[in-house]
């Protein structure tokens, strides 16, 4: 099983388990997506935590599955992977990441992707978007979602220095919300969840201000449409 889920009260909790460092190969990708669909159709009262098994959260696209795979393979698991984020994105209710490990590529993006982000206070956690120095191109899905979530000058030295950063510098530019130590990250990612979930508006304010995120990624997921496809093999 890729993904786990459990409950604490009415916070449902997702947490990618693919050991070692969760990695997301084509059956993983397709394991989130059916899972945040599903919270999208149940949207649980008091929110989603989204968070890694081990110690890392994703450390993105497995890249010797990917190179494993045939052509076909690996453009169902591109067009798989901005189904992913539009899945994630259509979530009606809070969905906070809870970040306990490397959050890279894939990883970053889905991290990008939730409402409220908060990392373990340390060094052990290596955060980037490393596309450039693994040679794989970003899906049309990641691409929307980074362009939203980031200013040009910060995604234009991420993503083409490959540059890794730790949680600190993440939260120093406001890319990471709250920091706190490891053993209060799940307790206090459930905290965060229920307390924007019990504000009446959210909903309607978050499909305000990322509503419109959700929709160009609904239409990619709808239409398939990769315009970098082929640069993927």
């Amino acid at each position: 099983m890729t993904v786990i889920t459990s409950r604490v009260d009415e916070t449902l909790l997702l947490t990618i388990d693919r050991p070692p460092v969760n990695a997301l190969d084509l059956d993983a990708i397709l394991a989130l997506e059916q899972a945040f669909a599903a919270a999208a159709e149940e949207a649980p009262r008091n929110g989603v935590v989204l968070t890694g098994g081990g110690q890392a959260f994703s450390a993105g696209v497995d890249t010797r599955a990917f190179a494993g795979y045939a052509r076909d393979q690996r453009h169902a698991m591109v067009r798989a992977i901005s189904r992913m984020v539009a899945r994630l994105l259509a979530i009606p209710v809070p969905v906070v990441a809870a970040i306990n490990g490397h959050a890279l590529g894939g990883g970053f993006v889905l991290m990008l992707g939730c409402d409220h982000r908060i990392a373990i206070d340390g060094d052990a956690a290596k955060l980037g978007m490393t596309e450039a120095q693994a040679g794989i191109p970003f899906p049309a899905g990641p691409l929307e979602v980074m362009r939203h979530e980031l200013s040009p000058e910060l995604l234009r030295r991420l993503t083409l220095t490959s540059a890794v950063l730790r949680t600190r510098e993440c939260h120093e530019l406001r890319i990471l919300d709250t920091l706190c130590a490891a053993e209060d990250l799940q307790s206090a990612a459930i905290v965060a969840a229920r307390s924007l979930a019990a504000q009446p508006g959210f909903r309607a304010v978050k499909r305000q201000i990322r509503g419109g995120l959700a929709e160009r990624l609904a239409d990619l997921a709808s239409t398939g449409n990769e315009p970098s496809l082929g640069a993927f093999g």
